[in-house]
This record gives structure tokens, sequence and C-alpha cells, in this order.
């Protein structure tokens, strides 16, 4: 879509391909020589648009993650070519589809491991697979333990089978206390010792996620997997910020009327903003259904002209109504910035969240597909 048009689209999210570049950029010059970097995309890239990041980041990153075997399939129908890995469990009917693919599914039973085994051996191929372990999230993944060491033994002896890689999940390492992130790690460095007094020595062991990089956890393996930094978010409010990380995304609508609000008139569903005085009151194009948080309804605040104007009323599915009052300008078809700056004014995910009671990952997440996003 041409710059020119933006100005009559109802709602929009820029994604600063800059802004990609540049988190990637501080990512790499923080990491140990020789440590790859896996994007993880999953989400449609946590909403921000899998295609267009993954197209961005490529040349900074070995591996691609996502979720689920659709998200990894939907990349290589974009033409995304490097190796990508499914964090998630699939289902057996997939596995024909990613070995022919090339896509290397988590592993960590004897049945995904024979179902995988079995597709590979139809196709004429080898699967490469990534051994997931279980160090104390208790989401998925085989545990370290000498039980363990014995399933890995029996998973990696299907012959169709190329154990590639093996990894686990922090599940704390946003937090000061690196205490639970110490222990996993110790698990995971005594697992792997295990398998190689076995003789299996998965080639790409990997363990840190965006928190791992930027609290430097994990550095001690072959790659370090980059999901909500990338973005130019940081994991959790509470850690160390070591990284100059920039906001990918920013979220834009349209002004589509200005009227006047008598004193005691109500707005919205259920009248709960009632005017205690005369006001100009904007209406903007966006709502719950494009993913915007109805729990900032009465509370949140959008930019108009570089101002912050309170939101009053509920957020309805489709629009929202703001107080324009100190806005003179304010117009039909003045643009509204609802995350990002304008001019000197900004609001931050953080804030978003922070007023909506939300997790902030989710709220970008939860932008639909009713939200073009726009390489800017």
């Amino acid at each position: 879509m041409e710059r020119q048009d933006r100005e009559q689209m109802r709602v929009y999210a820029k994604i600063s391909r800059a802004a990609l570049r540049h988190n990637m950029e501080a990512m790499r010059d923080s990491l140990p020589e020789g440590i790859r970097i896996a994007g993880v995309v999953k989400a449609d890239a946590y909403g921000h648009g899998a295609a267009l990041v993954a197209d961005t980041i490529a040349p900074y990153v070995s591996f691609f993650c996502v979720a689920t075997a659709e998200e990894a399939l939907g990349l290589r129908k974009h033409g995304i070519e490097k190796p990508v890995l499914v964090l998630g469990p699939v289902f057996d009917a997939d596995y024909e589809d990613l070995v022919r693919a090339e896509i290397r599914p988590s592993i960590f039973t004897e049945e995904q491991a024979e179902a995988l085994s079995k597709a590979a051996e139809k196709l004429g191929r080898k699967a490469a697979f990534h051994l997931a372990v279980d160090t104390g999230m208790h989401r998925i993944g085989l545990k370290p333990d000498a039980e363990g060491v014995r399933l890995a033994g029996r998973i990696a002896a299907f012959s169709n089978l190329d154990f590639e890689g093996m990894f686990t999940h922090f599940y704390r390492a946003d937090e000061w206390s690196q205490e639970t992130t110490e222990l996993q790690e110790q698990r995971f460095r005594d697992f792997r010792k295990a398998l190689r007094e076995r003789g299996l020595s998965p080639r790409i062991c990997h363990i840190a996620n965006s928190a791992g990089i930027l609290n430097l956890r994990g550095t001690e393996y072959d790659m370090m997997r980059a999901g909500i930094s990338i973005y130019g978010i940081y994991p959790a409010t509470e850690m160390a910020h070591p990284l100059a990380l920039e906001p990918v995304l920013s979220l834009h609508s349209t002004v589509t009327y200005v009227k006047e609000l008598p004193a005691g008139g109500a707005v919205s569903y259920g009248g709960t903003f009632v005017a205690e005085r005369p006001m100009r009151v904007a209406t903007v194009s966006i709502g719950y259904g494009d993913g915007y948080p109805r729990a900032l309804s009465n509370k949140g605040e959008v930019l108009i002209h570089g101002k912050r104007c309170r939101i009053l009323g509920r957020v309805c599915m489709d629009q929202l109504m703001a107080d324009v009052s100190a806005v003179p300008e304010a117009r039909t078809g003045s643009p509204v910035t609802l995350l990002g700056r304008d001019g000197e004014a900004c609001i931050t995910l953080e804030e978003l969240a922070e007023r909506s009671g939300r997790f902030h990952y989710e709220i970008l997440c939860c932008l639909n597909q009713r939200v073009p996003r726009i390489d800017s």
C-alpha cells in the first residue's frame, strides 16, 4: 500500500524494519563470538507479521522458531528457506509435511519419534529433530534424569532420525533472582554430559530465551533463541536493561467524527461516562474487535496532534471515543496514535499493559488480521 493512502486507512500498525535490524545487531554484538541466534516468530511474530519480520531478520539468524506446524509451513510458503524449529508438540498427521519441508519438530516421547521416523521412511529421507528437555517448567519435554537418558537413547536409535539439537526453556530468567535459572542450567549441563557419556551428542544445544540473552545466561551453548527482544520489548520491567532496544510496532487509527457533547451527555454503551461540562468528543475507528483492549474503557489515552486524549466510556467493538476538548485542531481525518510516538508524546506498551491489567506480550499478539501491518 502506498504511503499516501494510509491517511484513509481505518486502522493499521507500522512495523519498523530499521528497529528490527537495530535490535538484532544489538543482541548479536552483545553475545560471545560464534553463538548463533534463532529468531522466534511464533504467533505471527508476536503480532508483527511473520513474513515481514522473518524476511528482515534473516541475515542475522541461523534458525527460525515457531510454535505450531502451521506456522512453520507458513514460513516455507513465504519463501523462508533457513532451518525452522517447531517448539511445541505437533500431531502425527503433520510429520510428513514437516519432513517434506525440512522442518524440525520437537521430540520428547518414543511415540513421537516413531511417528516421525515412519514419515521420514515413507519419503525416503532422514528427519532432523530437537530433543525437548524439561528442566523445571513442567510444560513439555523429557525429564533430565537416568530414565530420560535411556529414553533419549531409544529416540536417537530410530534409523530415519537425525538427532540435530536439544533444548530447554528458562521460565524465571526475567527475575532479579537467578537461582532458579542457575538450577535449570545445571540440570541441562548434567544431562548433556550424561548423553555424551552414552555417545549421544546433538550438534546444537540451546537454552536461552530473550531474558537469557539480556542476562547473558546460556552463552556456553551453540545457539540462543531471541523472542520478544527482537521486537524491542523487554521480557519484564524488573529486569536490568543492558541493551537499548527499539520498539518495532506502533498502532494508528483515524478520527472519523467530532461532535459537541453537552453537560450531562453520556458516552458509549451503558453510559459509564457522563460529561460534567460541555466537551468536544472524537470518534476513533478502532475497537476491541481489532484487538485493542476493552479494559482501557474510561482510563486509556490516545494521541491526537501530539496531545494525550482520554478515552471516554466503553471501548466498542469497532470504535472508541476520546476527549478532544483541549485539541481544537482535531477534526475528521486527524491521525490517531494508540501505541507509539506522536511528536514529544509517547504511549508505551508497558503503559497500555499497566492501565489495562493485561500482559504486554498479550496486547501485541491480540492485534488481529483486521489491522494491516505496514512496512515502514
